[in-house]
């Protein structure tokens, strides 16, 4: 798709995988308008580098009118914006309701009033909870093991509504497990390198044996592009994964190795999840995007650990990793 001087709108666009996705629009040619969250502080997260390039808006995807403001005059709306993170949202769930869900829900209306040519609203594979079958495809059942998942299951279903009801043009996009540069302490792979890169002799994790697929955040953003220039996937759900797991004991070592350090890996129980809560497997099937958009992940986990080790290191300022972040 030819995304020169159009105009697209990338909600959470200062975070992990939102500014990634800005930097991929902005090098494509895109007309970039960034919805991010209010600070009294004007801090711009991972945008910093883009004031020069990319309109920003402060607000909040739960305030209706700031976003239909946000909306109007785009051709293309990328919602990214979400409140993120599973140990938390054993502490607020109302929270994730307000975020994940209305938000979602003002976002697809806005963009049914200011008729978008598309919608592509940002899942997660924590919504499919431990894996029935594997690999999971889109037709997996739907679990909600944690009040975030619930609040992305709810999320979804509003956004896939205005599809059935409105004909809105969305697509529901499903990573899974992105890593890389820019990732906050709450993922598994910045708490382990933070750990390591300060010279921690011992790693803490909560449970090993979980299972993940891991896929490197230009993919991830690669894979939002094609989604949005694909007619089969209007009113769809699409998986983005790599279709290879490995369990987090094993991840942990090869985080090691990609640091170069030395370190043992020790179970922190603080860190475990409530034990219905835990999502055992997680291993996608990413037929739909391979055959609808050519979409194939480029970055094998081997590489993208190294370079998310790089980066890591470059950065540990911004990590505390003597402290559990939820």
């Amino acid at each position: 798709m030819n995304w020169q001087n159009r105009t697209v709108l990338v909600t959470g666009a200062e975070g992990f995988i939102g500014s990634t996705l800005v930097d991929l629009l902005v090098e494509r040619g895109a007309r970039v308008r960034a919805l991010v969250h209010y600070k009294p502080y004007a801090e711009k997260g991972h945008l910093a580098h883009r004031m020069g390039d990319v309109e920003m808006i402060a607000g909040d995807v739960r305030d209706a009118g700031r976003v239909s403001d946000a909306v109007a005059g785009c051709d293309t709306v990328f919602h990214l914006a979400a409140l993120i993170g599973i140990p938390y949202s054993y502490d607020s769930p109302g929270a994730y309701v307000q975020t994940n869900v209305v938000g979602t829900e003002n976002i697809a209306e806005a963009c049914r009033r200011h008729a978008v040519r598309r919608l592509v609203h940002t899942s997660t594979s924590e919504v499919y909870g431990t894996a029935l079958t594997a690999p999971i495809s889109e037709d997996h059942p739907l679990q909600p093991q944690s009040p975030y998942s619930a609040s992305k299951i709810g999320a979804d279903m509003m956004a896939l509504s205005h599809w059935h009801a409105f004909e809105l043009p969305v697509t529901v996009v499903r990573p899974f497990n992105t890593y890389g540069p820019r990732q906050s302490a709450r993922a598994v792979i910045p708490t382990i390198l933070a750990q390591l890169h300060s010279g921690a002799r011992q790693i803490k994790l909560g449970s090993l044996t979980p299972t993940r697929d891991f896929t490197y955040v230009t993919d991830t953003a690669a894979g939002f592009l094609a989604m949005a220039d694909c007619d089969r996937a209007l009113g769809q759900v699409v998986n983005l994964g790599t279709g290879r797991e490995i369990a987090i004991g094993a991840l942990a070592e090869a985080l090691i190795a990609a640091s170069g350090r030395d370190a043992e890996v020790v179970v922190d129980p603080a860190r475990l999840r409530p034990s219905g809560s835990e999502v055992e497997r997680l291993l996608s099937d990413n037929s739909r995007a391979r055959e609808w958009a050519s979409w194939e992940p480029q970055v094998s986990l081997e590489e993208g650990l190294k370079r998310t080790s790089a980066w890591v290191a470059e950065n540990l300022r911004l990590f505390s990793a003597d402290r559990y972040q939820v």
